[in-house]
């Protein structure tokens, strides 16, 4: 567990948008995952494992602020866009790539996260999202093709 800590913390900022969400996300995930130990099946991903439990864990906490925001409306900060990240040394083709995946619905980021940044098979993406491998495979697909459009064009891409 402890060697997919930095690569658990990458996927809960793709999540997140924000290194310190991410922080606490990924914090919670260990939390949650050694406290279920038990129910880990031996021979399987503990990298997926892991991965589904950060998914879980925040649309769980997505669903709870949402609910907050509609009680408490004045002191929710959401905002419209995550933290960039790019520093001034970095190139615009990398800004304008860091915008197109924040462009991308949640699912399609999700799908291209897993597969494409964090290297994890169809499959084992297919199981932390609780989706058919196809599903995975289609929407990975969709993401590449709207990032290259985007990229071309520079336009806002359709959900």
């Amino acid at each position: 567990m402890l060697a997919l800590l930095p690569q658990l913390r990458g996927f809960a900022r793709f999540l997140t948008g924000q290194a310190a969400l991410a922080d606490d996300l990924a914090q919670e995930t260990v939390l949650r995952a050694l406290a279920s130990l038990d129910q880990f099946a031996a021979g399987t991903s503990m990298k997926a494992w892991l991965y589904t439990i950060a998914r879980n864990l925040f649309y769980e906490q997505s669903r709870r602020r949402r609910r907050e925001r509609d009680v408490m409306s004045d002191y929710a900060l959401r905002p419209d866009r995550p933290e960039s990240g790019v520093g001034e040394g970095e190139s615009d083709d990398l800004r304008d790539l860091d915008g197109a995946i924040w462009q991308l619905s949640p699912s399609l980021r999700e799908a291209l996260v897993l597969v494409g940044v964090q290297e994890m098979t169809y499959v084992e993406a297919a199981e932390v999202c609780g989706v058919r491998v196809g599903t995975i495979k289609a929407r990975v697909s969709r993401a590449r093709s709207q990032i290259l459009a985007y990229m071309a064009t520079g336009q806002k891409m359709e959900p």
